[in-house]
């Protein structure tokens, strides 16, 4: 099922009386998710990725625009009419009931020709948690049972009316480091699987990564990118993008393009054919440098991690946004320790610069 949103807006009144007037938490939101999709909608806390997930859903109406599935507006549809399924970050599971009786509780209130005799529910119910592979989990109640096993229970739940579209808000955040790895692979299979068109609402940039077909990043209500995981990695639109993507996070330094050169301080690091002269902000992504004697970029080493298959080079500079520089280059790249400085030499397409008042992306020729 194509999920279209058109303009959506979505007003608050302030609580803060004084002030009166209202807050916006979606501010003129336009995306398109494809039919049969994994989306991960990606942003930090209050970005509005959980308003929105609420207006798809039903559970909040929009101030402004529409909401389409399909070719069908659902905009002013109660959510039990628009066929979806929602999974809460709290599971929201009933502690009385047993599994069998929390995944059939859905089709229980089914009416008219949708209504399902007892049996035929039973059989939805287990067809649900196998789908999960909960099965043999039936006759336990919540309390029962480890945390991804209640995620598991909401996620059949939410299955087993084969919804039009799934929607899960932050689905992993109460589970611990192994069980998240574990519950996010089983959502991708459960997705693929179905083919049910799937929006998961998540802070965890890796996470959605992982597993989306698409992400689609959000920043203070406002959309601000979307595309494949990798794609919008690659290549941000804007410097709160880059920042937001990527572990370890992007380095950042005040930089300025002197006569088609990036300089950062007083060393030309880079050519950036086709940019005006004008000071910029930088990103160069931690895989962006290469240990290079000769290289244009020196930056004062604190130390060396090891970390396995890569080596982490600790180190500052004074035009950096942050502390401390890290760049992550092959474990068998020899870097001498007791160096007081070391030198780089710069991967063009890991290198972005930004305006340095609205922090949009400035585009350079690369050889």
């Amino acid at each position: 099922m194509k999920i279209v949103l058109e303009h959506i807006t979505k007003r608050y009144p302030n609580q803060n009386k004084k002030e009166g007037g209202f807050v916006t938490a979606v501010d003129n939101f336009n995306f398109e998710i494809p039919d049969g999709k994994l989306i991960g909608l990606l942003g930090p806390s209050g970005c509005g990725k959980s308003t929105t997930l609420n207006m798809i859903c039903g559970l909040e109406t929009p101030t402004e625009g529409r909401i389409y599935f399909g070719e069908n507006d659902v905009t002013d549809l109660p959510p039990e009419n628009r066929g979806v399924g929602m999974v809460f970050q709290s599971y929201a599971l009933y502690p009385h009931l047993t599994v069998k009786q929390n995944i059939t509780f859905p089709l229980e209130n089914l009416k008219g020709k949708d209504k399902l005799t007892k049996e035929e529910m039973n059989e939805k119910a287990l067809e649900a948690a196998k789908l999960v592979q909960i099965e043999k989990l039936m006759e336990r109640k919540p309390s029962q049972m480890s945390g991804g096993q209640q995620q598991r229970v909401a996620i059949a739940r939410a299955l087993v009316k084969r919804p039009r579209v799934l929607l899960l808000d932050e689905p992993l955040s109460n589970l611990d480091a192994r069980l998240r790895l574990q519950t996010r692979e089983e959502i991708k299979r459960i997705q693929q699987e179905t083919g049910i068109t799937t929006v998961f609402v998540t802070h965890d940039q890796e996470e959605a990564m992982s597993i989306s077909d698409i992400i689609i990043v959000m920043s203070a209500g406002h959309f601000q990118q979307m595309g494949k995981p990798q794609d919008v990695y690659d290549d941000p639109v804007n410097l709160f993008v880059a920042k937001f993507l990527g572990t370890p996070e992007i380095n950042v330094f005040d930089g300025e393009v002197k006569g088609e050169k990036l300089y950062i301080g007083n060393e030309a690091v880079l050519d950036v054919k086709g940019v005006s002269d004008q000071k910029v902000k930088v990103g160069i992504r931690p895989e962006g440098f290469v240990v290079d004697e000769n290289g244009p970029f020196s930056l004062k080493l604190s130390r060396v991690e090891v970390m396995g298959r890569d080596t982490s080079i600790i180190s500052t500079h004074p035009d950096a946004k942050s502390e401390s520089v890290r760049s992550i280059i092959p474990s068998d790249t020899k870097t001498d320790r007791n160096a007081e400085y070391v030198r780089f030499s710069l991967k063009p397409y890991k290198v972005y610069i930004f305006n340095n008042e609205t922090e949009e992306r400035i585009r350079f020729e690369t050889e």
